[in-house]
């Protein structure tokens, strides 16, 4: 029985620690990749979004439906087979079988992270497909990129507590991966030689995209969006939390808790129940 009660423990402190391990936001499954979809089109209208898988069209019925996006509205990460989809944009309410107004393919593989978003002006509009990269940051520092969606910035530069992001970076256009102090409380952007300063919060080893909107009332704003998140950093939103039919996608983590919870009950039980036991009588000379 010893020797039982302390096997026990063993794992229950394994389970515990299963409990309380930070884990990292943008973890795909295996054999599976993630993929979001963002609206960056400031003057087209609200559209629908499908995914559909090109190898399984299936019955007609889309892997991922998305209704209503309008501009600035930025998924969270839904986690896909790895294989090729079709992702098409309809007018919002339009019949799901009508002509997509725009479509494109992109390739999900084993691991691969990517943003499908629609930018430019409506009378150009085009999808594009960017390639995200999820690599947490060193402890202190945040890992971020910059993307142009704003019309009424044609060509912007970017910085972030004195390191440069961008260098005219042009409308619709994303730019590479820099790594910043994880304190850094602005954004300073240059327009047309004008600068203008944006509050910014970042959590230090996390990874964010940093979208440049047009305000509604005119002028710019910045939409830190969390693609992932560090040790005690909850992102928002869940990577796994998708919409329409590929919603609920979550991954084994909600069963491996569940059995941790139970061993580390089932191990408190046995030695309370061990610690009230008479202690053993032993013969004489035994």
């Amino acid at each position: 029985m010893d020797r039982l009660i302390r096997l026990l423990s063993v794992a229950a402190l394994g389970a515990g620690f299963l409990l309380v391990a930070p884990t990292g936001a943008g973890a795909a499954t295996e054999g599976a990749g993630l993929l979001r979809l963002a609206h960056l089109s400031p003057d087209t209208p609200a559209v629908d979004v499908y995914v559909d898988s090109v190898a399984d069209p299936g019955d007609g019925t889309a892997l991922l439906t998305v209704p209503g996006v309008g501009y600035g509205t930025i998924s969270d990460y839904q986690d896909v087979p790895a294989g090729v989809y079709t992702v098409s944009m309809r007018q919002a309410g339009a019949d799901p079988s009508a002509p997509a107004v725009l479509s494109t393919t992109v390739e999900i593989g084993d691991g691969d992270v990517r943003t499908v978003a629609g930018v430019g002006p409506f009378a150009d509009l085009g999808l594009e497909v960017l390639e995200d990269d999820l690599t947490l940051a060193p402890s202190g520092q945040a890992r971020v990129r910059i993307i142009s969606a704003a019309a009424s910035a044609l060509t912007l530069d970017a910085a972030v507590g004195g390191t440069d992001l961008a260098t005219d970076l042009a409308f619709a256009e994303a730019g590479d991966y820099a790594t910043v102090a994880g304190d850094a409380g602005s954004l300073q952007l240059t327009v047309d030689g004008e600068p203008t300063e944006l509050p910014l919060e970042l959590a230090p080893g996390s990874v964010y995209s940093l979208f440049v909107l047009d305000q509604p009332g005119g002028g710019l704003t910045v939409r830190p969006v969390l693609d992932a998140a560090g040790p005690g950093v909850v992102p928002t939103g869940g990577v796994e939390a998708g919409a329409g039919g590929a919603a609920g996608a979550g991954g084994p983590l909600p069963a491996v808790v569940a059995g941790a919870a139970g061993l580390t009950l089932l191990t408190g039980l046995l030695l309370a129940a061990w610690s009230r036991r008479d202690p053993p009588r032993h013969a004489a000379g035994s």
